[in-house]
């Protein structure tokens, strides 16, 4: 073999090791893409038939024969369909997303009556979001848009009127109430109720942790014997009772900075210029809260009728977390949000809601809604002159907290009570 055959061969050689190599570098490089890069799928598009739901939801309910009639209506969306039209038209006038559009496929989108009746199904019923694929058409992601879209909506548009303090005409009609029930002066009851947090994020697990060992949100609330809920203060952690929320609520600042309503009365010849609320024992004896007698072995029959009575009236605001809860199932039952600010905009809209379908069954469903309560037509006069200085409302501090007013006041209701109906049971 001469030298140019021999390296003619090497050449050779050395250019099949070189080829051999590159294909197996570029296998490897293609093994390795394939374990790190996944693989991109296609979002699956489902074909709801959105059109088909809105029409059954229309022959269920809306139409002018539907299948089922205001009974089941009333039922199933807690509120008359006079009501239910009412809350539809405000929701679009505020948002937008509530009216039915076409997409960028020239297809019609979900109509007004299938979002709405999805947000208030969600929240009479407590049901998940996913739930509600099946008869109203509508995907889970949509269902929670809907809610919290509808939850904003509605506070934007009745919070001012539904959430608002007591104007005088309102004052006057709690007072003349009130009075013949044998508490004059009384604005209402005031309590507590926890709202249980299954989501609660784990750091917060602690701080939200009451004593039912569960994390829940604090709601104090005030209400009357018609259900109306006046005053509400909700966000705070379950490990707190009701002193402490007292101390964080809005409740006494209304009182110490002087725009309280206006209230003057009189009973057992005494004369008081200040409303009160009955609450149960572990408030602390302000002279703005009315408790019942610590239970003792011997009760005097005045004691007993007084107790008796108390406790009665104080169930109003009760009445009104039950009813709360029987007619919006989402703040029964555990909340699954993660966001407090997402819980805060379901109870307020829940109570709006409650205090809505309240004033409409006083009313009657064919009256107009703006010559009820309305907007305050009667301007809240306050309790005494307004003043910003620190004297002030020290003195206003001093007279809520004042012990001997509120025994006092304790002592002349239990005789005006018994000068009522004591008599009568002597005999």
């Amino acid at each position: 073999m001469n030298t140019d055959e021999v390296l003619m061969y090497l050449l050779d050689e050395d250019f099949q090791e070189d080829e051999c190599r590159q294909r197996m570098m570029e296998q490897v490089a293609t093994e390795v893409a394939a374990e790190v890069k996944p693989n991109k799928k296609r979002r699956v598009e489902i074909n709801r038939r959105r059109l088909e739901g809105n029409a059954r939801l229309l022959q269920d309910y809306f139409v002018e024969n539907p299948t089922h009639g205001a009974e089941k209506f009333r039922a199933r969306f807690r509120m008359s369909k006079e009501t239910f039209f009412l809350v539809l038209e405000e929701v679009k006038k505020q948002d937008d997303y509530f009216s039915q559009k076409m997409d960028a496929a020239k297809r019609m989108g979900l109509s007004s009556n299938q979002k709405v009746t999805t947000a208030l199904r969600m929240l009479d019923y407590g049901c998940s979001a996913d739930q509600l694929d099946e008869n109203l058409r509508i995907g889970e992601s949509t269902s929670l848009k809907c809610l919290r879209r509808f939850c904003k909506a509605v506070i934007a548009r009745f919070g001012e009127i539904y959430l608002r303090a007591p104007n005088q005409d309102d004052v006057d009609r709690l007072l003349v109430e009130n009075g013949n029930r044998g508490f004059s002066g009384m604005l209402g009851s005031l309590d507590c109720m926890h709202w249980e947090w299954k989501n609660c994020p784990s750091a917060w697990h602690v701080q939200f942790k009451g004593k039912e060992k569960k994390p829940s949100i604090i709601l104090e609330a005030v209400a009357s014997y018609d259900l109306w809920i006046w005053y509400a203060f909700f966000g705070l952690p379950g490990t707190l009772n009701d002193i402490n929320v007292l101390d964080r609520s809005h409740l006494l600042q209304d009182l110490t900075s002087g725009t309280a309503p206006a209230v003057n009365f009189t009973v057992n010849g005494n004369t008081y210029d200040m409303g009160y609320y009955l609450t149960d024992g572990i408030y602390p004896d302000y002279a703005t809260f009315v408790k019942a007698p610590r239970s003792v072995v011997s009760m005097t029959p005045k004691q007993k009728l007084f107790t008796k009575a108390q406790e009665s009236t104080r169930k109003d605001v009760e009445r009104a977390f039950g009813v709360l809860q029987q007619r919006f199932h989402i703040v029964a039952g555990p909340a699954r949000m993660w966001d407090l600010g997402v819980l805060h905009d379901i109870m307020t809209t829940c109570i709006i809601l409650h205090n809505l379908i309240v004033e409409r069954q006083r009313q009657g469903s064919n009256e107009d809604i703006e010559e009820g309560r309305g907007e305050a037509r009667v301007p809240l006069l306050p309790r005494e002159e307004m003043s910003g200085s620190f004297d002030t409302f020290l003195s206003r501090t001093m007279k809520i907290v004042d012990r001997a007013v509120h025994h006092q006041l304790n002592h002349d209701l239990m005789e005006h009570l018994w000068n009522r109906s004591g008599d009568s049971l002597e005999e």
